[in-house]
């Protein structure tokens, strides 16, 4: 028994290791219907699809979603609240057409190269990154000059948020891409806004409430949606 115990724990975590990606990342189809919107994107040798709204404003919104989200669904819902801004909506790489496979590290690069092509046009960009976007999004305005941030449903790390959801597990061995939200969080100087879910069950509030705390004093304030997930 405790040889097919220690069998089957050593398994699991051989599958987590080599499997963990497709845990992590969950690749969407962009539909006919919205496929008007994309735009191709060269960026360090891939070819990346974004959702966009052109305007011909000094204002833009750059936004990176969640793991499995079509970003190009809310695109008009963008489109309408940002009124005065062109809008841009990253699919990752794997994500809507976009070349190559995602990773932490390709994911940190591509959008930077998009947010240098998007300044080009638009000095003055808002980030928003949503569940899993919005370490790309901390990540990017930790680095550049931004004119704010709005975090949705963000995590500390996907390390922790990993962590939580398999507590029996060594990930902090396994796994590839970590998003470290919180040792980046310190270098944003731009007014970051936070919004979290009361009943989310995928990034506990603990998650999160670290990210807040991570950002230099009087940076970030959070609004917290009361009964939603």
């Amino acid at each position: 028994m405790l040889t097919l115990f220690v069998s089957t724990y050593f398994g699991v975590c051989l599958l987590l290791f080599f499997f963990q990606r497709s845990l992590l990342y969950h690749p969407t189809e962009v539909p006919p219907s919205r496929r008007g919107s994309l735009q191709t994107f060269q960026v360090d040798g891939a070819s990346l699809k974004v959702s966009v709204q052109s305007r011909d404003s000094q204002n833009a919104v750059l936004y990176f979603g969640g793991n499995g989200e079509d970003v190009s669904a809310s695109l008009s819902t963008f489109a309408q609240a940002f009124r005065n801004h062109a809008i841009y909506m990253v699919h990752y790489r794997g994500y809507g057409g976009s070349s190559g496979s995602p990773s932490e590290d390709a994911i940190h690069r591509d959008a930077q190269a998009i947010f240098e092509i998007v300044r080009t046009k638009h000095p003055q960009i808002v980030v928003v990154g949503r569940s899993l976007g919005s370490g790309v999004a901390v990540h990017l305005a930790a680095n550049n000059a931004v004119e704010r941030v709005i975090l949705v449903t963000p995590y500390d790390s996907i390390l922790n948020v990993a962590k939580n959801r398999f507590p029996f597990v060594p990930v902090s061995l396994l796994l590839h891409d970590t998003f470290e939200s919180w040792r980046v969080a310190p270098k944003v100087t731009a007014p970051v806004l936070i919004l979290a879910a009361e009943n989310d069950q995928r990034v506990l509030p603990s998650s999160t409430e670290r990210l807040l705390e991570s950002f230099s004093p009087g940076v970030a304030t959070m609004v917290v949606l009361p009964a939603t997930g």
